[in-house]
């Protein structure tokens, strides 16, 4: 049973997070995401009491995935493992068409309080990745383009095209190879 609800669960966010970026967190209804995820309106209420709470677990879903794959970064061993890590999960979410974080633009249309958490986790991400960074400076300045590059997606106005996107992205990994002899 519990399986089938964490499956059920992963089923209502993914289906909240595809509707948050086709059609704007404002029109993000709790029937639309039912709907879409093919569940009963009460059925997305048991795990999501509210509107609101729907939101904060796109939110954690999210930075929980991030955190998970930081962490296989850091578990590697290897310098600047944490900020590869990082870089690869942003390809891989540009690569899949996810788009960027939509939930957490549409938590913040619900409820502005949660950027507070969100603000601290990030920041513990960002300490993570400098903790193994061979040029901590280097490894923020790519965090740094990462979320530059992310917001202009959430906002829709990208100033970049997917070739110049990739190519930057290309220039930083290159620069956190490590140095072959």
């Amino acid at each position: 049973m519990a399986r089938d609800t964490g499956q059920t669960r992963a089923k209502i966010l993914a289906a909240a997070g595809d509707l948050a970026r086709e059609h704007g967190p404002g029109k993000l209804s709790l029937d639309a995401v039912a709907a879409r995820a093919g569940v009963s309106k009460g059925g997305l209420l048991y795990h999501f009491a509210s509107k609101s709470a729907l939101m904060e677990g796109l939110v954690t879903d999210h930075l929980a995935r991030l955190e998970a794959a930081l962490r296989a970064g850091e578990n590697t061993g290897r310098p600047d493992g944490v900020i590869a890590a990082y870089l690869a999960e942003f390809r891989r979410e540009c690569a899949a068409k996810a788009g960027p974080p939509a939930g957490l633009l549409a938590a913040l249309v619900e409820d502005p309080t949660i950027l507070e958490p969100v603000r601290q986790q990030e920041r513990a991400f960002l300490d993570l990745i400098r903790s193994n960074a061979t040029d901590p400076d280097m490894a923020t300045a790519a965090f740094l383009v990462v979320h530059g590059i992310r917001t202009m997606q959430l906002m829709n106005v990208s100033v970049l095209t997917q070739a110049e996107e990739a190519a930057v992205m290309g220039w930083i990994a290159a620069r956190l190879e490590p140095p072959q002899d």
